[in-house]
């Protein structure tokens, strides 16, 4: 097969058959995916291989550790409610050593898990329902792991949603400024720091025992959603790697940041960047229905929250890389941090015009 090289990786797990295709699969920029396709017995069989990233995902270990023991704990419960484990949670299938993953003689670690068939995943959401649907996925996602050790499980990536050290680093990039940018974007600057006090608004309320920490999938993009092919219906919740402990209305607010929105994150024009009131309840609608009531009734009043910080805190990100010389965020034009900054902070603003209609929505 043209362009593929890791047959050696495949002799380590237990498929069976001929290989009669392995192509290059999704549309992630993290990990290296492949599907592969095997003749067993008649019948064709897919499976996914994945090269896990390394320089971002240091203990790989942890990381395959997490993923098993979330994943078989949703199996367990799909099955004890009469569905199928394997149409509706991703599955680890072991190495011929008993091992969750293989590591290549160059430190990167290889794992592989059966594909889910007549599926199919979107980078954007055609229609308001499309976007329900991706809500009820990461809502049944936190109904099967609403009694799971939240707490047992590893920080894949450290300080990952720690809103208060985003912002420390953010003013530390403000006072260095390393690249001379500071003057030039004061008003950004001065929008944040106005709002230092929300980065506090979730870890208060944990000290306070007023919320639970959760499992959180941390990427609660559309496209890490699996639709059936022929209903349009979601199946279930992919790319685990950033499963960790967290607070619910994170994972809803991601979502919101980033789905919600009427413009690209990197769009210029700020008159085109609001938040969608519509997709915002239609994401509600089906995130409540499929958390079928496992949240609190302090988390649920707090999903708006939730999404203004994944806003705010993804505009930091964004403005610290920029002041600190674009080191972490690929860009594709000097400004296009800067850009993205913009368009976050004015999505903010705009959440914030419309916070007692957001209320309104979760209330009723």
């Amino acid at each position: 097969m043209a362009g593929f090289e890791h047959y050696q990786v495949i002799e380590k797990f237990p498929l069976k058959g001929e290989l009669l295709e392995a192509v290059p699969y999704g549309s992630g920029h993290i990990n290296d995916t492949y599907r592969l396709t095997f003749r067993e017995d008649g019948k064709e069989v897919q499976y996914i291989l994945q090269r896990i990233n390394s320089e971002i995902f240091r203990d790989q270990d942890q990381l395959m550790e997490n993923i098993e023991r979330v994943t078989s704990f949703i199996a367990k419960k799909i099955r004890k409610q009469g569905g199928n484990p394997d149409r509706e949670t991703l599955q680890v299938i072991h190495t011929v050593d008993g091992k969750p993953y293989y590591k290549d003689e160059t430190g990167h670690g290889w794992r592989v898990y059966p594909f889910i068939t007549d599926s199919v995943s979107f980078d954007m959401a055609e229609c308001a329902e499309d976007f329900k649907q991706s809500g009820y996925a990461f809502g049944n996602f936190q109904y099967f792991l609403a009694d799971f050790p939240a707490k047992e499980l590893h920080e894949t990536i450290p300080d990952f949603h720690n809103t208060v050290d985003r912002f420390a680093k953010f003013r530390k990039a403000v006072e260095k400024d390393v690249m001379g940018r500071a003057a030039q974007v004061q008003e950004e600057i001065r929008f944040l720091m106005e709002r230092e006090k929300d980065c506090h608004f979730f870890g208060d309320l944990l000290a306070a025992g007023q919320l639970p920490l959760r499992v959180t999938h941390n990427d609660t993009k559309l496209n890490n959603v699996l639709f059936d092919r022929e209903t349009r219906k979601a199946i279930c919740v992919i790319d685990l790697d950033t499963v960790m402990p967290g607070f619910a209305a994170h994972d809803f607010g991601d979502a919101i940041r980033f789905g919600a929105s009427t413009a690209l994150e990197d769009e210029k024009d700020l008159t085109k960047v609001s938040c969608d009131l519509k997709l915002f309840e239609a994401y509600f609608d089906g995130f409540m229905e499929g958390c079928r009531g496992a949240l609190t009734a302090r988390e649920v009043e707090t999903l708006p929250m939730g999404a203004k910080i994944m806003t705010m805190e993804c505009g930091m990100r964004f403005l610290t890389d920029y002041l600190e010389g674009d080191t972490y965020f690929k860009i594709h034009y000097p400004e296009h941090n800067l850009d993205r900054t913009r368009t976050q902070l004015k999505l903010v603003k705009d959440m914030e015009e419309k916070w007692d209609a957001m209320a309104e929505i979760v209330r009723k």
